[in-house]
């Protein structure tokens, strides 16, 4: 038998489908009630589910006989008329059989054949099922030109169909000893315990007319060969070759040690052990992540439970081929080198299977369903498949995802491997890492052969994180490291979409989660583009894609952004590389919203932007920083000191100013507003003495290069007269606050926001000089600006409808602060939000005051 002649036959009158098998190349031979009523059918092969049908016709019989009379003339000869049809080649002849009805000595005959059952469905579509089972020696010829064939109950469908589980296999093709002998019709199961299959014997179709000269025409001598249970002299086909279980070609494993995989190990187990013949399961992953490694464990472990196992390398269409050449010389010896090519040796390794079912072929590393599909879909009926792949979509099944190890496993492998060492250490390496499986073999392995310590690696994998990754221990394969797996990945990136790879660039300078893709829109035509492309880097696991955004597996960051030696990786050229961390730098500056310190509403954006806004600057070389970074510096210390984190604060500002001196010189304007905005950090720290010579500092520089009138200098000259009213000396602030607020009456205009701040500080500047009369009407009349120019809700408006509040307090007018107070706390949390640290200083504020009530 030979399953790639096996066609399943689809009559569109009677509404039916069944079996045939092609017995030369357009002639197919099928039950006689599959066909019934119909002079025009359909038919496809096995394996070609996705293909169209193609046209067939009855040729013989000419006139229907009366079944019920004559079931042994249950049998039809269908030629295919449509001109597309290929049969397939290097298939050996049918060979037909008849048997001997004077059987003796054996119990009973071997007998196999492959069907559709209805009952069969995997996948969402109708598949085959091996019917494999014997003849009886005494009973398998009761009736003239039928045979009673007995079902062996590991073959039978799991599904049972509502009439019966083997509807739809009739015009299967019976073979015993390889020879055709009938043609399946009927099934007894329901007037018998036992599966009984009832099959017309090709000896009687032989003798009945018409049968013979229609397959002749077709080009095929119809010269039964006498078929009997003693039969047991030589192998009349290279197909009866057999194995001893367990025979298998299993690579070594690459490492001893297998930790973590508990539950995936289960989860496959459980796939493979399932209730049918053909099972095709696929492990997906990130390259690195362990899916070779768990596939050759389960291999390992279950060699023994299948007639034979395959390892068969499947990153290419020719690897695979090769692969199942090997298998041909195996089983022949090696006699093929000289007599067949590596197709056919292929293609009879792929007959030799179809007819000794219970095997498990591994197909490793897959990069493209369809290469493994084109081999597996002849083998849908015989066996088990097992296919490891970076790519996760395009599998017949629900493929089982293999992520990184956990934190207990990541430790184990690594004190394993490596030794003991500090344990703060082992787990620091494992998140610089990520906790890939095969990134902490390489670095246990390496560290346990040279003998360094664990934090001697570390230090190595920051220093020189492409030669890191792409060392390779002694005695281990030096093709598979972390860097050479990737790039492979990477190449096929390339050569599907060459933009997916940019995008991967570009995403490894910022946080290894909650990427937004609307800060990578500009990198695609338009949203369509870029979902397709970020769905290229999810399908080979290069990113995760959920609501919260894009995730990126640290490592792959670390490697996709670190250049590569020269003639190395050409997907990590210097310039490449440059240029992505300049276009990361683009995208988050044009992503963040402006005045972080006032602008409510952006907030958000820049609470989800800040993890990769701090991403792009750790990794970043502070002597590189470009004009753009350097405004990247300014604007998040603005946010984050708004944010009531100073202390963060001055680390950007203190960045910032030297960014600025390099690439702008001592005097330039944005180096004398790093220092100024450096000063107010370090004020509101509390580190007062600092901050005021800051001040000073920058007071005179900016009288000096920009003029008394510049807004810098208007701005220096505010943030010095607050210091020295912090330090306690607010006879030196009231002058300054005056002669500022005049300046920027004059310069800027009584409405503008800056001169309102002046005027409101300069009530401060009364309030702690105890001159409540005047600071109070003038905190009175700002508070009425505020609202007019800026709104009720507006920060500033806040700010100054809380220091009125301070004011009426400090007159002991609680009548009128308490009221005011409740109003900005309610405001505050409204518009800043329960943790703002302004709202807290008001609730404090109000809790005091409360207190003191009588």
């Amino acid at each position: 038998m030979d399953v790639r002649r096996v066609v399943e036959v689809w009559n569109p009158v009677g509404k039916c489908a069944g079996t045939g098998y092609l017995v030369a190349d357009r002639l197919i031979l099928t039950a006689l009630h599959n066909v019934l009523g119909c002079g025009e059918l359909e038919v496809r092969r096995l394996g070609d589910e996705g293909a169209t049908w193609v046209a067939a016709e009855v040729c013989w019989p000419t006139t229907a006989p009366d079944l019920k009379r004559e079931p042994q003339a249950d049998a039809a000869l269908v030629t295919i008329t449509d001109r597309t049809w290929r049969a397939p080649v290097g298939v050996e002849p049918v060979r037909w059989g008849r048997l001997d009805r004077t059987m003796v000595g054996e119990q009973r005959l071997g007998c196999v054949a492959v069907g559709f059952p209805r009952s069969e469905v995997r996948d969402g579509v109708r598949d085959t099922k091996e019917i494999r089972g014997h003849i009886e020696t005494l009973t398998g010829l009761k009736s003239e030109g039928l045979i009673t064939a007995y079902v062996d109950g590991v073959a039978v469908p799991s599904k049972p169909d509502e009439k019966s589980r083997w509807a739809g296999a009739s015009g299967a093709a019976l073979f015993a000893r390889g020879r055709l002998v009938g043609v399946v019709t009927t099934d007894r199961q329901r007037d018998y315990d036992a599966d009984q299959l009832t099959a017309v014997s090709v000896a009687s179709l032989a003798s009945r007319p018409g049968f013979a000269v229609e397959v002749r025409a077709a080009g095929v001598e119809l010269i039964p060969e006498e078929v009997t249970a003693a039969d047991a002299g030589p192998s009349r086909t290279a197909y009866d070759l057999d194995v001893r279980r367990g025979v298998n070609n299993l690579p070594e494993l690459p490492s001893p040690i297998f930790v973590g995989r508990t539950e995936a190990m289960a989860e496959l187990e459980r796939a493979l052990a399932a209730d049918s013949q053909t099972i095709t399961q696929t492990v997906h992953g990130l390259g690195g992540v362990g899916k070779t490694t768990l596939a050759l464990h389960y291999a390992h472990d279950h060699a023994g439970s299948y007639r034979l196992v395959w390892w068969i390398r499947a990153d290419t269409p020719e690897l695979i081929e090769a692969g199942f050449a090997a298998l041909t010389r195996r089983l022949r010896g090696g006699e093929t080198e000289d007599e067949l090519t590596t197709a056919q040796a292929a293609e009879w390794a792929v007959g030799w299977l179809q007819t000794h079912p219970g095997w498990l072929l591994v197909f490793d590393n897959a990069e493209k369903a369809e290469d493994v599909y084109a081999w597996a879909g002849q083998l849908r009926s015989a066996g088990r498949h097992l296919i490891t792949s970076r790519y996760k979509r395009g599998w017949v099944c629900d493929p089982i995802p293999l992520s990184v190890l956990d934190e207990e496993a990541s430790l184990a492998l690594l004190s394993r491997l490596g030794g003991a060492g500090d344990v703060d250490e082992a787990r620091a390496l494992a998140d610089d890492l990520g906790h890939l499986p095969l990134a902490l073999e390489q670095a246990g392995a390496f560290i346990g052969q040279t003998g360094i310590t664990i934090a001697e690696y570390r230090d190595m994998l920051r220093r020189h994180p492409d030669r890191t990754t792409d060392a390779a221990p002694g005695g281990s394969d030096p093709a598979r490291t972390v860097a050479r797996i990737w790039r492979i990945t990477l190449d096929t990136l390339h050569e599907r979409d060459a933009r997916a790879v940019d995008i991967l660039r570009v995403v490894a300078w910022y946080a290894p989660a909650g990427i937004r893709r609307t800060l990578l829109a500009p990198l695609a035509q338009d949203a369509l583009d870029l979902a397709q492309l970020l769905g290229l880097l999810a399908d080979f696991n290069m990113i995760t894609l959920d609501r919260a955004g894009i995730g990126v597996h640290r490592l792959v960051q670390t490697l996709a952004r670190t250049p590569s030696e020269p003639g190395g990786d050409p997907h990590r050229d210097h310039d490449l590389i440059m240029a992505a961390r300049d276009r990361a730098v683009e995208l988050l500056l044009d992503g963040l919203p402006e005045d972080p310190e006032r602008n409510v509403a952006g907030w958000p954006t820049w609470k989800a932007l800040l993890p990769h806004v701090e991403a792009l600057l750790d990794v970043g070389n502070p002597e590189e920083d470009t004009v753009e970074i350097d405004l990247i510096l300014r604007m998040v210390g603005i946010y984050v000191e708004g944010q009531g984190q100073p202390s963060r604060a001055i680390d950007y500002y203190n960045r910032s100013l030297a960014a600025a001196t390099r690439l702008f010189g001592e005097d330039a304007p944005s180096t004398l507003a790093s220092r100024n905005s450096l000063a107010g950090a370090y004020e509101a720290v509390g580190d007062l003495g600092r901050a005021a010579l800051l001040y000073e500092w920058t007071l005179g520089d900016c009288v000096r290069v920009l003029g008394d009138d510049h807004p810098h200098t208007l701005s220096a000259r505010n943030n010095l007269a607050l210091a020295y009213q912090a330090l306690g000396i607010s006879v030196r602030a009231v002058p300054l606050h005056e002669r500022t607020l005049a300046d920027r009456m004059r310069v800027l205009g009584e409405d503008h926001p800056h001169t309102l701040a002046s005027r409101n500080n300069l009530a401060g500047a009364y309030e702690a000089l105890g001159d409540l009369e005047r600071a109070v009407p003038l905190y009175e009349q700002t508070l009425a600006d505020f609202v007019r120019v800026l709104g009720e809700d507006h920060p500033d408006t806040l700010i100054s409808r809380n220091n009125l509040a301070h004011a009426y307090r400090a007159l002991g007018d609680l009548g009128r602060a308490i009221p005011l107070y409740e109003r900005t706390l309610s405001d505050c949390l409204r518009v800043l939000g329960e943790d703002h640290p302004r709202t807290k200083g008001v609730r404090d504020s109000l809790s005091a005051v409360r207190a003191e009530q009588p």
